[in-house]
């Protein structure tokens, strides 16, 4: 996955408590390949487009916001179930982090796994942020994960925690399949002490 360390982009304000994983990705889209031409259009769907295909006056539809690639959230963003295909949608529309007051657990643990940073801000300090972005359409925020801060529109500082862990993998970029390779020469010393062990087993 795309390693993170410091992002600087269009922010994007959504104003919507609770916004559940059914609501970043409705479940009719799930089966759908992520190299399908529209899985991008899958992100927020039927809070973007009509039953028609026509689209809404909703935010992440208007320019430059659907440029962005930082989303700034109300409470309790990807709540609801463990779909990782929410993560997906992100990362198909290019979006780097999701700044929120609190996540759903899975999807905290999703968007880590895949190369999103989820943010953790106190309720007023997103509020603000939200309230630039609206002000200020296009406007620009930082998020750097070697310092562990947010620079928002109006270059005020938000500092933020994250586990060490998790702040690690997403700087190297390693999703699970790459943690796994970094102990490749020590899976390698057991298969072969198992195989000269159990030879038994192996004989044709």
């Amino acid at each position: 996955m795309q390693p993170f360390s410091s992002v600087t982009a269009i922010g994007v304000p959504i104003d919507i408590p609770n916004c559940d994983t059914d609501q970043i990705i409705p479940a009719r889209f799930l089966r759908r390949a992520k190299d399908d031409p529209k899985y991008a259009t899958f992100l927020l769907h039927d809070l973007r487009f009509n039953s028609d295909g026509s689209e809404t006056d909703f935010i992440y539809n208007r320019a430059p916001y659907c440029d962005g690639q930082i989303v700034v959230a109300d409470i309790n963003w990807g709540c609801g179930s463990s779909r990782e295909t929410a993560v997906d949608a992100l990362v198909a529309n290019h979006i780097r982090a999701v700044v929120a007051p609190s996540f759903g657990d899975i999807h905290y643990n999703n968007c880590i796994r895949n190369g999103v940073l989820p943010v953790r801000l106190p309720t007023t300090s997103c509020n603000q942020l939200r309230e630039q972005l609206h002000a200020a359409p296009g406007a620009q925020m930082t998020i750097d994960l070697e310092t562990q801060s947010v620079t928002g529109p109006d270059q005020a500082l938000y500092p933020f925690t994250i586990d060490v862990f998790d702040r690690m993998r997403l700087l190297e970029g390693l999703d699970d399949i790459s943690l796994t390779q970094q102990h490749e020469k020590t899976i390698e010393s057991f298969e072969a002490i198992y195989r000269d062990q159990n030879a038994w087993a192996f004989d044709s």
